[in-house]
């Protein structure tokens, strides 16, 4: 994992994701992320700058087993209780582009172009493609994955792929960490989840999900009113 101090509020993690590494270095950086949020008793906010990655073939393994963990790194980052924030800068492909799109938050620069990975001609039939689907619909993720559509940053912004557009990337995460270091918990990841598992969930198998998390949550009130009292008593 990089450190890059001056992004870093003391809120959480810093790490720098890029095509340079190879990928069993990328997997271990996501992980050693997830590791340090999973030990932090405190509230966390994970920021991950990606940074340019010039060129459009991914990923760099030897095997499906590097690929499978990967992906199971990244599915780990997006599971975290912990708010994740993505910065991205230039151009923004194969490892980056996996990670902004598992991001909650996602800031770009200027400068940001989203690049579909291909080799030889095909995109890469990995986890990217599955999230372009689930976030913006099947006829426009099928626009940009089938024939390998470039995504500047105008039109990544429209389609909600990019919540913020900063020149000064600094500024861009503290403004985002204020806000998210208030609501980074367990309740955040459960609210997070519903919404990822809501685009092919059946109304009446989400129904179950939902009403328990209403449950969690009334639970949940309820302690937080009768805390003062016990308090009091004690």
């Amino acid at each position: 994992m990089v450190n890059t101090p001056q992004l870093s509020d003391d809120l959480g993690p810093v790490a720098v994701i890029d095509g340079s590494p190879p990928l069993w270095e990328l997997t271990a950086t996501i992980n050693a992320v997830c590791d340090e949020v999973e030990e932090r008793q405190e509230r966390s906010v994970v920021v991950l700058q990606l940074a340019h990655v010039p060129r459009r073939e991914w990923p760099d393994a030897d095997s499906i087993q590097e690929v499978n963990r990967w992906e199971r790194a990244v599915r780990r980052f997006e599971r975290l209780s912990a708010v994740t924030i993505a910065v991205a800068r230039g151009t923004c492909g194969g490892p980056a582009l996996d990670v902004l799109l598992a991001a909650d938050w996602r800031i770009g620069t200027p400068d940001l172009v989203l690049m579909l990975p291909v080799n030889d001609g095909h995109f890469w039939p990995g986890m990217a493609a599955y999230r372009l689907v689930q976030q913006l619909g099947l006829a426009r993720a099928r626009q940009i994955v089938l024939w390998g559509t470039d995504i500047p940053l105008d039109r990544a912004t429209d389609l909600g792929l990019i919540d913020q557009v900063s020149k000064d990337a600094v500024e861009g995460v503290r403004e985002a960490s204020v806000l998210a270091g208030r609501i980074s918990d367990r309740e955040f990841s459960i609210r997070r989840q519903l919404l990822l598992e809501a685009g092919s969930a059946e109304y009446e198998a989400a129904l179950g999900v939902h009403l328990a998390a209403c449950d969690r949550e009334l639970r949940r009130l309820r302690d937080e009113a009768l805390r003062p009292a016990a308090e009091n008593a004690s």
